[in-house]
């Protein structure tokens, strides 16, 4: 087991405390700026900038899979909104530290240390209205918009993605919001993660100097980060699984429930599916974070462990309904509003998809010793 050295451990320990004692995450579509201005005072942005710009390097540096882990389950805790915010930020700084040059990675670091929070927008809207570049003589001209951009009005950088008339690929870039943005809700509301506001970014009229761009064409495809990078949206996820489990046992323990052994079983269940995600994901996360492997070993390791807390917490839904019957389904129950948000953040694409490759990549040879 990997020894954590202060001050990281102690802010693993804070987000623990906090996942305790409960940090204010509204539900009702605002902004948790309460809880973020907590969390960047305690260094958690910061936490992601690699050692060399005064971070811990979790996400942005080789060797930190199991830290990173601990941190995104402990933001999982918190709430997954928040996590799903600071996942995204995480996200962000790594493109940024993996395909950027120095000049942007010293601009994204001086940022984050004034309190910016970074979000990674790359979902165009489906009637053709997706982001493009343009270029003029002076620098980029931007066209379109995207959508489902968590922290829309709220993050202070993006990362997008757009596309390239020349290259015909896409672009990354680094855009600084600065109000111009014409921000919108989703056309309907989303059920759960009402707290991560997500919603439609049009930006056309926009203009970058071409400093903004990062990489080159296709970088944001590239492998095994694309795909490989799924893993740290199912840490999340497995923290929201522990805080389910942990909020299921408290009710049980109040209604005196804690000898029956039909609940002691379902309880059982979703410890066993926790710490099994749990393994998966110390496994695929260490591979995806030191890229020491093949890339399409990466991919298809990282795919079946997010198979794996999918379904552990799906199960961990139906058992925490079937443990506490209509008392899970009352709007002021805790565990009401923690079922929502977990379907909601599991919905990430193509699930299917994701198993069919992984299996598709170990079913043609010997199974590795898995």
């Amino acid at each position: 087991m990997t020894t954590l050295a202060p001050p990281l451990a102690d802010l693993l320990h804070r987000l623990d405390r906090h996942a305790t004692d409960g940090l204010p995450v509204p539900d009702d579509g605002s902004f948790p700026e309460v809880a973020m201005h907590r969390l960047i005072e305690e260094g958690v942005l910061r936490a992601v900038l690699p050692q060399a710009l005064g971070g811990f390097g979790l996400g942005t540096e080789p060797g930190r899979g199991p830290a990173l882990l601990a941190f995104l389950h402990g933001l999982g805790r918190i709430g997954l909104p928040l996590g799903r915010l600071v996942e995204a930020h995480v996200n962000a700084l790594r493109i940024l530290v993996r395909y950027g040059n120095r000049d942007q990675g010293a601009a994204a670091a001086a940022a984050v240390e004034s309190g910016a929070l970074f979000g990674l927008w790359v979902t165009d809207p489906p009637d053709g209205g997706g982001l493009r570049l343009e270029e003029e003589t002076d620098g980029l001209r931007l066209s379109g918009g995207k959508q489902f951009c968590s922290g829309a009005g709220h993050v202070t950088h993006a990362v997008v993605t757009a596309f390239d008339p020349v290259s015909h690929d896409r672009r990354l870039l680094l855009l600084p919001l600065d109000g111009s943005e014409r921000i919108t809700p989703l056309a309907a509301p989303l059920a759960g993660m009402k707290a991560a506001t997500t919603g439609q970014v049009e930006m056309t009229g926009r203009r970058l100097p071409r400093t903004a761009l990062i990489g080159a064409p296709g970088d944001y495809l590239r492998e095994p980060d694309f795909s490989g990078g799924a893993w740290r949206s199912s840490a999340v996820a497995l923290g929201g699984l522990f805080q389910l489990a942990e909020l299921v046992r408290r009710q049980l323990s109040a209604r005196g429930r804690t000898e029956d052994p039909h609940q002691r079983v379902r309880f059982g269940e979703m410890l066993i599916a926790h710490e099994t995600g749990r393994l998966w994901l110390t496994e695929a996360g260490s591979l995806a974070e030191d890229l020491r492997a093949p890339p399409e070993e990466i991919v298809a390791r990282v795919g079946l462990a997010r198979t794996v807390v999918e379904r552990a917490c799906l199960d961990g839904i139906e058992r925490t309904q079937r443990s506490l019957g209509l008392a899970a389904f009352l709007a002021d129950n805790p565990v009401e509003r923690l079922m929502r948000d977990l379907q909601t953040y599991l919905r990430q694409p193509a699930a299917d998809e994701v198993l069919h490759h992984a299996a598709g990549h170990f079913l043609p040879r010997p199974l590795p010793n898995l």
